[in-house]
C-alpha cells in the first residue's frame, strides 16, 4: 500500500501531462506582466485595442441584465447572432455560411481554434504553421497530439506564405494549414492571387485549413480576402473570427467558427461538454455591434491607419529597417542592425528606455531579429515610445 510520505517524494511536476508540462509559457504574456502596474513604461506589447466598446454595445448588455436574460443560450449560440454573422460574412467577405448549421459561437476566436484542432488532429497528423505566427496555433496542436511544422516567411516577401514553401512543406502526414491573414505579428496581408497557388496546393494534398480572420475588418487599402471564398475552399475551410480586435471587445471573450456542416457539428459536440454556450450577455453585445457598429468601426479604422504610417516611418527615421503593414495592427521592425538577439533588444529597451515590445523569436520561425510593436495605443504615447526607442538604438547604430 502506498504511503502518503510516499506520495509526497514525487514532484507535482509528475502528475501533469507532459504535453502540457513542456510548453512555455507565453512570451507575450511575460512582457505584459512585466510592466503591469509601471506607469512610466509605454506597452507596445499587447495586441488590444486602445478603444473603449463602444456606448450602444455596452447598453445593450446592460439592459439586458436589467431584462433579466441571464440564462443558458442554444448551445451554438442565440440563433439570430449566428444569423447576424452570416449576413455579415456574406455582405463583407462573399462567403455564405447557414446559420442552422455551419455557424457556431465560441467563447472567443482562441476557443474555435481550440475545438478545432481537436475535432480534426490524431496523434501523429502534421499541422503546417506559417512563421512568424500568433503564438498558441503549436502549443494548442501539441496538445491534441499532433505535430507542429513551421513554415518560414521572409520580409523580402512581405511575410506572405509562397506556394514553394509550403508545397516544400507537406508529408504525407500533414493534415491542416493553419493561416493568419492578416497577421500577427508581422501585418501581412494575402491578395486574391496570392491565394490561388495555395488553394491549388490545398487542394492538390487534400488538406484542411484553419483560417484565422480574426483580423479580417483591419486592412489598409485593399480589403481582405477570405480563403474560404476561393473556388473549391470553402468546405476544406474552418473559418475562425471574433468580435475583439474590430469592435474593441476584448475582454467580451465573443467569437465565431464557420464551416462545412459535419465539421461544425464535431466542434458542437466538444463545445457542449466544455464550455456549454458562450456567455447570453456576450452574445447580446455582439449582436448589436453587428447591427449598428460599422460607423465606430470606421472611425477606429482611419485611426489606426494613421497610427500605422506614423511607426513605420518613425521607425525607419531613426535607423530600423521596417516593412509596411498591410493588415491588423502591428509593426514588425527589423533589429538586425543593433546585434543584439530580439531577447536582448525587448529586455534592455525594456530596462533602458522603459517601452516594451515582444520579442520576435516568441513567433516562432523567421522571428528572431525582429520585435512585435502594436500600434493599438494613443498617437502621443506611440511618438514617445519611437522617439525613446531611437535614442536606445543611436548610440547601438552608431
Amino acid at each position: 500500500m502506498t504511503t502518503h510520505r510516499e506520495l509526497t517524494k514525487k514532484s507535482m511536476q509528475d502528475y501533469i501531462t507532459p504535453s502540457v508540462r513542456n510548453i512555455p509559457p507565453s512570451g507575450i504574456r511575460r512582457f505584459f506582466d512585466l510592466v503591469s502596474g509601471s506607469k512610466d513604461i509605454i506597452s507596445l506589447g499587447v495586441g488590444e485595442p486602445d478603444f473603449i466598446t463602444p456606448w450602444h454595445v455596452r447598453e445593450a448588455c446592460v439592459y439586458s441584465l436589467e431584462q433579466g436574460k441571464t440564462a443558458y443560450t442554444p448551445n451554438a449560440g442565440l440563433l439570430e447572432l449566428r444569423e447576424e454573422i452570416g449576413k455579415y460574412l456574406y455582405e463583407q467577405f462573399q462567403v455564405h455560411y447557414e446559420p442552422s448549421n455551419q455557424i457556431l459561437v465560441t467563447v472567443g476566436g482562441s476557443e474555435a481554434i481550440d475545438l478545432a484542432l481537436r475535432t480534426l488532429i490524431s496523434p501523429g497528423d502534421e499541422i503546417l504553421v506559417p512563421e512568424p505566427s500568433y503564438i498558441s496555433y503549436s502549443p494548442i496542436g501539441t496538445i491534441t497530439g499532433g505535430t507542429a511544422v513551421p513554415i518560414e516567411t521572409f520580409a523580402k516577401d512581405q511575410f506572405k506564405l509562397t506556394a514553394e514553401s509550403l508545397e516544400a512543406a507537406i508529408t504525407p502526414k500533414s493534415k491542416v494549414l493553419i493561416l493568419c491573414y492578416p497577421s500577427n505579428p508581422t501585418g501581412a496581408k494575402m491578395s486574391y492571387e496570392d491565394w490561388l497557388p495555395i488553394a491549388q496546393l490545398v487542394e492538390k494534398h487534400d488538406l484542411i485549413v484553419i483560417s484565422d480572420e480574426i483580423y479580417a475588418e483591419l486592412t489598409y487599402g485593399s480589403k481582405h480576402v477570405s480563403f474560404a471564398s476561393l473556388p473549391g475552399m470553402k468546405d476544406r475551410t474552418i473559418l475562425v473570427s471574433g468580435f475583439s480586435k474590430a469592435f474593441a471587445m476584448t475582454g467580451w471573450r465573443m467569437g465565431y467558427a464557420c464551416g462545412h456542416p459535419d465539421l461544425i457539428a464535431a466542434m458542437l459536440k466538444i463545445h457542449q461538454y466544455t464550455v456549454m454556450c458562450a456567455p447570453v450577455m456576450g452574445q447580446i453585445a455582439a449582436l448589436e455591434a453587428l447591427r449598428n457598429g460599422m460607423e465606430e468601426m470606421g472611425k477606429m479604422m482611419e485611426s489606426y491607419n494613421q497610427r500605422r504610417r506614423l511607426v513605420v516611418k518613425g521607425f525607419r527615421e531613426i535607423g530600423l529597417d521596417c516593412h509596411e503593414p498591410q493588415g491588423a495592427f502591428y509593426a514588425f521592425p527589423s533589429i538586425q542592425k543593433t546585434g543584439l538577439s530580439s531577447e536582448q533588444f525587448a529586455q534592455q529597451l525594456l530596462k533602458e528606455g522603459k517601452v516594451a515590445v515582444v520579442p520576435g523569436h516568441v513567433f516562432g520561425l523567421g522571428g528572431e531579429g525582429f520585435v512585435r510593436c502594436s500600434y493599438a495605443t494613443s498617437v502621443n504615447q506611440l511618438t514617445e515610445a519611437i522617439d525613446r526607442i531611437g535614442k536606445f538604438v543611436k548610440p547601438i547604430l552608431n
